[in-house]
């Protein structure tokens, strides 16, 4: 990438390349590696400091942040059609997904399966802080698998469809978080290209997705996550950089009370002798030549 080594953003970019389809990969990864289901079972969308975490943090994060500042240069405009693009279709799914959560609640065994969503998070977490780390973990979808395999519950399956509206409005929320992270990215690109150091945001977003994966177990307070994510966005802010990028302006020619350029120096540091010559005697020609220099 441009200006970022985001391991998870690479890895993405390595297989399907192009900044609109990368957008849509990082963005939409989560509803398709099981990651938002898990996390919607574990009951993280019961509350808006939730909704806001899935959004910020799942969704949106680091890798969104370093797709739109390291890889897409279009116009402001064009990036927001492309965030829209992808973001629509994020918002109908995330909804979709969360009408079945209902009826998957009904198959496993909820408190299990929150423990694999907490460790799907760490996991998540360490990738983003170091590529080699995410080397020897298994993918998400791997831990969701083998979540569902030990948390399934075969005898108390309802196989009708039971959808919550007030779920799906909840998770349809999540997606539009992201969507205005997103957007919000692109309104302000030009400026925070220039003081926001990406990988200090990615190690400060795997701290808090980090923190999200202990609040799943109870370790600490489920409003931790989004002030952790918070204080990333304040260390990853340097205002210094854009002073280091700005060019030295050279100093300006003094050209002296009237405007006019001094003349050049000799090499020896003294007058042009031709100069001196002309302002003597003057030059066959010129007006009072003949009275300074007769003999001419």
């Amino acid at each position: 990438m441009s200006s970022s080594r985001h391991p998870v953003a690479l890895r993405l970019e390595q297989r399907v390349g192009g900044d609109t389809r990368l957008l849509a990969t990082v963005m939409l990864l989560p509803l398709v590696d099981g990651i938002f289901a898990a996390l919607v079972l574990a009951g993280e969308l019961n509350t808006y400091i939730g909704i806001a975490q899935i959004g910020l943090l799942v969704f949106g994060g680091s890798a969104t942040l370093a797709v739109i500042l390291a890889e897409m240069d279009e116009d402001p405009r064009s990036q927001a059609v492309t965030v829209l693009v992808v973001g629509t279709p994020l918002i109908l799914i995330a909804a979709a997904e969360a009408a079945l959560a209902p009826t998957i609640a009904t198959v496993v065994d909820i408190p299990t399966f929150e423990r694999f969503a907490a460790i799907v998070i760490l996991a998540i977490a360490a990738k983003t802080a170091s590529s080699t780390i995410g080397d020897y973990l298994p993918s998400p979808g791997i831990i969701i698998g083998l979540g569902f395999v030990a948390s399934v519950q075969p005898a108390g399956a309802q196989l009708k469809f039971a959808a919550d509206p007030g779920l799906m409005l909840r998770a349809a929320a999540a997606g539009g978080v992201a969507v205005g992270f997103a957007l919000a990215v692109v309104a302000l690109q030009p400026y925070l290209r220039q003081v926001v150091d990406i990988d200090r945001f990615r190690f400060g977003s795997a701290v808090a997705l980090g923190t999200l994966a202990l609040s799943v177990f109870g370790l600490v307070p489920s409003q931790a996550p989004l002030v952790v994510f918070a204080v990333a966005g304040l260390l990853a802010f340097d205002p210094e950089e854009a002073d280091v990028d700005t060019p030295d302006v050279p100093p300006a020619v003094d050209d002296g009370p009237d405007g006019a350029a001094a003349p050049a120096a000799t090499p020896d540091g003294g007058s042009d002798p031709d100069e001196d010559d002309e302002a003597a005697y003057g030059y066959p020609g010129e007006d009072g030549a003949e009275e300074r220099a007769p003999w001419l």
